[in-house]
């Protein structure tokens, strides 16, 4: 790495050879500027280096950087920008305290934000400013952010962001439909990352077989689709995932509940290979945890193999007028001489990740079906069919009809930890590449 300083302008060549889109973006000279990219186009290094840039650009002026939340913040956006700074040696010091970096050799200093309380980021004029994964920031945040952009000493005022598409939202529309002056965007091409195939050839092959047709659409081709619009299982089939299933009594049995009063709501499963089998439902009105116990009991007693237990994350939470819901189920069991192990992850996975994982597994963009449902489970096929979108909304309809969503939520929390991919959708690391 060579340095010049020449005229009080700190002069830097950082190792870093950027793909066509993400060259584009660098070198777009509009006030307000974004990066549509699909997964793996190297959003989040394209980000940081801009932020770089134009750090040494407002020599002395003052920056920031956000995300949607803090932890992505400091996982994702905070780990690759220090990357980028340790392997190119440009000095630094970083206020842990303050959130605040500040560049030893210019002065600049950024200063790092989640952006999901936006009314927090009021306050000190702004050279520049940058949002990871913008589409899942509210937009009123970036609106904060650019009344924020005034810093009079800047030499070169921009807003920038980078983002995976989702749908037709608010970023859509103003930056690509309905664009005003000084506002610009630069669309990631999909497979266009040699680097990403050089580490990981098969990639975009594992993505295939982990995602449904319109994810697929929308995270690996970068398109933008009608994601929430109508039905949530949008890749059920009756003729496809209804089969009559038979129990091995020998195999591991998969017991998974969603801990809803009206109705009390768990599926029961076994693995095949790589497929799921859902053998039957336990759905029961005005139920309490000890009642569900108990039905699982009576239908199970001969059960040979292990039963694993999974389901909704708050079950580890105690009630003020006694034990949490886990703690019910295992002294349930216990009595009835059933042994369990739990699959129960300390929070439940995001509502968006745990549908995309259910219609990953009824369909992939490959076309296979990795899980079947038996005829009997008839509330989970009209979830399948009926559970739909708030209209304009990445929300599932609850109010339509109490007694949808519940059976499926259930369903969801099994298949996430037992298919357990966790393959990139949203807002991720892209440090690799």
């Amino acid at each position: 790495m060579d340095r010049s300083i020449r005229e009080g302008v700190v002069r830097r060549e950082i190792a870093y050879r950027p793909l066509p889109s993400q060259a584009q973006f660098h070198k777009s000279a509009a006030t307000f500027k974004g990066f549509s990219g699909p997964v793996g186009s190297g959003k989040s290094q394209a980000l940081c280096q801009e932020a770089i840039k134009l750090a040494h650009t407002n020599a002395g002026r003052w920056a920031l950087l956000g995300a949607p939340t803090y932890p992505m913040l400091r996982d994702v956006t905070q780990a690759t920008l220090f990357e980028i700074l340790e392997n190119n040696r440009i000095p630094y010091d970083f206020n842990k305290s303050e959130n605040m970096l500040e560049f030893r050799d210019v002065g600049s200093r950024i200063v790092f934000r989640s952006v999901d309380e936006y009314e927090r980021l009021r306050g000190t004029n702004l050279a520049w400013f940058g949002v990871d994964e913008l589409t899942y920031s509210p937009e009123e945040a970036w609106l904060r952010l650019e009344a924020r952009l005034r810093d009079p000493l800047a030499k070169r005022l921009c807003g920038f962001a980078v983002w995976t598409p989702r749908g037709f939202d608010w970023v859509y529309k103003k930056f690509i439909a309905e664009p005003v002056e000084g506002y610009s965007v630069i669309k990631g091409e999909p497979y266009e990352n040699r680097f990403l195939l050089e580490k990981v050839p098969e990639y975009y092959k594992h993505l295939e077989r982990s995602y449904d047709v319109m994810l697929f659409q929308q995270e690996v081709l970068g398109e933008y689709l009608h994601m929430n619009a109508g039905l949530v299982y949008r890749s059920f089939s009756r003729t496809d995932h209804l089969t009559d299933l038979k129990r091995d009594r020998r195999w591991p049995l998969l017991w998974s509940l969603d801990f809803n009063v009206n109705p009390m709501a768990s599926v029961v499963a076994q693995q095949a290979g790589t497929k799921i089998h859902v053998l039957d439902e336990i759905v029961i009105g005005n139920a309490t945890t000890a009642e569900a116990c108990k039905e699982f009991c009576e239908r199970y007693y001969d059960h040979l193999g292990e039963v694993v237990i999974y389901g909704d994350a708050s079950g580890h939470s105690r009630s003020t007028k006694g034990p949490s819901d886990y703690e019910i189920v295992r002294n349930t069991l216990g009595q009835s001489g059933i042994r369990a192990t739990y699959r129960v992850p300390a929070q439940n996975p995001k509502v968006r990740e745990r549908v995309d994982a259910v219609n990953a597994a009824l369909r992939s963009q490959t076309g296979d079906v990795f899980m079947v449902v038996d005829k009997k489970c008839k509330e989970l096929v009209k979830d399948f069919e009926q559970v739909a979108w708030k209209q304009g909304t990445t929300e599932i309809d609850k109010e339509r009809d109490k007694q949808r969503t519940h059976i499926s939520d259930a369903l969801g929390y099994l298949v996430c930890e037992v298919r357990g991919e966790r393959v990139p959708c949203g807002p991720q690391s892209n440090r690799l590449f």
